[in-house]
């Protein structure tokens, strides 16, 4: 009885040291979680101050941009001019001043670049080549647009970062962009997809003595690093209706945008304007080639036993009512007299008047001479 009282004794001890080292962690643990959010909530709301893309943000659009070519079966890159007085393509004009943390599309590639965030490409016409060859500088480009900036915090000789005031970037003068387009059409999801892979904007900016406004195209900007910014910011683009529902990635991605095509990649890299000297040959190429564009997967694929159908309905509609027009034009027409063609009246044969009677013989007229 005795022993067993020890070792109950015991027990008890060793229940009282677990429970005992049990609250020692929750006491632990509870601090550390306390800390923990107190210090995800300080960066929060550091985070807030300012416009900030994680590291899984940036890797999920560079998956999202990856493509193998090899299972391409058909690829065209096209240039077009977004003009941004169309209305389709007003969104990334305005604002023209940042109001509540809002921005045009042209301040906020302004301050990524000085920001070193993103990088940007000299442009050279017809020879886009986004290697670290072409990259930009951007002191040199400030000082070439007139751009005032000052070096930021932080700055180094290997990584210089810039400052520029919001009232010294000319967002007033980008009235256009140039875009390159990538047509592709994937054997692995049998789908024609339309991306765009960079963009350029065009500063219009008038001479001296009031002359015609000239266009400068600034530099290109890759669009894949630059998507996870402009996901972030958020615009509308329908005066009917001004809630954002929409960001300058959606804009982008969902083709919501409207420009004419100024070039295409061949081998002699020409423009349109260059191989299509006038404007009705010029507007006919574009025709043409957007045609193209849109109508290429519509001739891959054998038709459906419902388009067929229709198909046959929409011909057979059309054959008749060719025939009831050449059954209407066969129909006798009532006949018309025949007009005179010089308007003149017909003639009437004017009747003879009747002759008066010869005067007898026995009716004689006696002679009035005088007698002598």
């Amino acid at each position: 009885m005795k022993l067993n009282f020890n070792i109950l004794r015991s027990s008890i001890a060793v229940i009282a040291i677990a429970a005992t080292a049990l609250s020692a962690d929750a006491q632990a643990t509870g601090s550390s979680s306390s800390s923990s959010i107190r210090r995800g909530g300080r960066e929060s709301r550091e985070a807030a101050s300012g416009p900030q893309v994680t590291q899984r943000m940036q890797q999920f659009y560079q998956d999202d941009a990856s493509q193998n070519d090899a299972s391409m079966q058909w690829m065209r890159i096209i240039y077009r001019t977004l003009d941004l007085e169309d209305p389709a393509n007003s969104a990334l004009y305005f604002p023209e001043e940042a109001v509540e943390g809002e921005e045009n599309l042209f301040r906020l590639i302004m301050h990524l670049l000085a920001d070193g965030k993103i990088e940007a490409y000299e442009y050279v016409d017809g020879r886009e080549n986004f290697t670290e060859r072409n990259r930009l500088n951007v002191a040199e480009t400030l000082d070439r647009f007139y751009i005032p900036y000052t070096l930021a915090k932080g700055s180094t000789e290997k990584n210089p970062r810039y400052e520029i005031q919001d009232d010294d970037i000319p967002s007033y003068e980008i009235l256009s962009y140039y875009i390159i387009e990538r047509w592709t059409f994937d054997t692995r999801t049998n789908r024609k997809e339309v991306k765009v892979e960079a963009i350029c904007p065009v500063l219009h900016r008038a001479g001296d003595f009031g002359a015609e406004a000239m266009k400068y195209p600034m530099f290109w900007v890759r669009l894949e690093p630059l998507r996870p910014y402009l996901a972030s910011q958020d615009i509308f683009i329908d005066d009917d209706n001004n809630l954002a529902k929409y960001t300058y990635d959606d804009f982008f991605a969902m083709n919501l945008y409207k420009g004419d095509i100024y070039k295409t990649r061949n081998h002699s890299g020409k423009s349109l304007m260059q191989l299509y000297p006038t404007p009705e040959s010029l507007k006919q190429a574009q025709d043409s080639i957007q045609k193209r564009l849109d109508s290429y997967d519509a001739n891959l694929w054998v038709p459906t036993r419902e388009e067929l159908i229709a198909a046959r309905e929409a011909r057979e509609a059309a054959e008749a009512e060719t025939v009831s027009e050449d059954t209407a034009d066969k129909t006798p027409k009532a006949r018309v007299p025949r007009r005179n063609p010089r308007n003149k009246q017909p003639k009437v044969k004017a009747q003879k008047e009747p002759k008066a009677p010869k005067a007898s013989s026995g009716n004689a007229v006696r002679s009035v001479r005088r007698r002598k």
